[in-house]
């Protein structure tokens, strides 16, 4: 439970830190962990990690409220902000509706999240669709943000959402092709015991 709590906060310090340092490395690091495709995908592999669907929604939006906590504390501390603002220009009061408002999305969207992780367990084909959903919301994510956002910040940003969402297509083909090779082979092999 605790290292499921600590990838919380692992998400959030690597979101809110990423973005103090200055080349392309932390620029990509703090686009896909500020993304909330990257957050969805903590709480799929939690649930995906626990025996119980109870457990696995529950652990997801607890483990992702405390990465909201921690963005948003490490965000408040940064030592470019002015005192009284955050890094990202919010009053000390918005922070605290930051923290509220996207710690209660955490628990609202963690929980499915969770148990869809969970479920994706399933072997073959009634797990596939669970298995899609994070490389659906990658993709789906990283085209709004492509349309949004390309033009106002830059060709680096730009790659980078275009690279995630290649990663994203060809991680659903591969767990298609996955499911596939397996179905076949379990027919083959129902075929020769028959």
């Amino acid at each position: 439970m605790l290292s499921v709590l600590g990838a919380g906060g692992v998400i959030g310090a690597l979101g809110a830190l990423a973005g103090t340092f200055d080349g392309p490395v932390p620029h990509v690091v703090n686009l896909v962990f500020s993304a909330g495709w990257s957050w969805a995908c903590l709480a799929f592999l939690i649930g995906y990690t626990r025996p119980s669907k109870t457990e696995s929604a529950w652990l997801a939006s607890t483990a992702l409220a405390v990465g909201v906590v921690v963005y948003y504390l490490l965000k408040s501390l940064s030592p470019a902000a002015p005192i009284g603002m955050t890094s990202d220009g919010m009053s000390s009061e918005g922070m605290s509706s930051g923290i509220l408002i996207w710690g209660m999305c955490a628990f609202v969207f963690g929980a499915p999240m969770g148990l869809f992780g969970n479920l994706a367990r399933i072997p073959g084909i009634g797990g596939l669709s669970f298995r899609l959903l994070v490389p659906l919301i990658a993709f789906v994510e990283t085209s709004a943000r492509l349309k949004a956002e390309a033009d106002a910040a830059g060709h680096f940003v730009e790659v980078t959402w275009s690279t995630i969402r290649v990663i994203a297509v060809l991680t659903a083909v591969a767990l298609v092709a996955h499911t596939v090779w397996q179905w076949a082979r379990s027919a083959r092999r129902s075929e020769g015991r028959a």
